[in-house]
């Protein structure tokens, strides 16, 4: 089977809050598909400056993985605020950042908004697993963002609003209904590169 996700090397970045177990079987669905994928693993961002440490362990398993097409990002949850670091850092690599793909993630926006910030405005509250402070420290600044491509895919309701300011910006948003992630993901890919299907 053959769709837009072939084109790209996926990079699954999963939320700060969770770990890269929670895509399940994603990653073993996109290898069965022969997608190129990298599942980033971080495991010692439990000290500040949390977002920077998140950034630079995903940049160094990227970098270690050097993927062969150009990188499609797939931040879940809390990483969606960083994706636009993590790309900065593929870029200042030499390395191509074809776009971004939200999973129930919160948005991306100009300067430096905490987490708790973020999900204050986008009417999301996440569980209080980690520290106080990883909700207040300042995120790495979004500036010129996106630069590239983007979709935002909805699993449940928990990210509705999230959602819904996608819809505003004029992104494919898609929601998901029983199928698999990966089906789902090939799906939003559909819609945001069309001519490739």
């Amino acid at each position: 089977m053959t769709g837009p996700l072939d084109r790209f090397c996926p990079v699954l970045l999963h939320s700060p809050l969770g770990a890269a177990a929670d895509w399940g079987s994603l990653p073993d669905d996109l290898a069965a598909r022969g997608v190129e994928t990298v599942v980033v693993a971080v495991t010692d961002d439990d000290r500040p400056p949390y977002a920077a440490r998140y950034v630079a362990r995903a940049s160094l398993q990227i970098a270690a993985a050097a993927p062969a097409r150009p990188l499609l990002l797939v931040a879940a949850g809390a990483a969606g605020p960083l994706v636009p670091a993590v790309a900065a850092a593929q870029r200042a690599a030499r390395r191509t950042v074809a776009g971004y793909l939200l999973v129930d993630a919160l948005l991306p926006q100009p300067g430096t908004p905490t987490r708790a910030e973020l999900a204050a405005a986008q009417q999301h509250l996440d569980p209080p697993v980690r520290p106080p402070d990883f909700f207040t420290e300042p995120l790495p600044m979004t500036a010129d963002w996106p630069d590239a491509p983007c979709g935002y895919l909805r699993t449940g309701d928990g990210y509705a609003h999230s959602a819904h300011l996608a819809e505003l910006r004029s992104w494919p948003v898609r929601r998901k209904h029983g199928e698999p992630l990966a089906d789902a993901l090939e799906a939003l890919a559909a819609q945001v590169w069309p001519d490739d299907v």
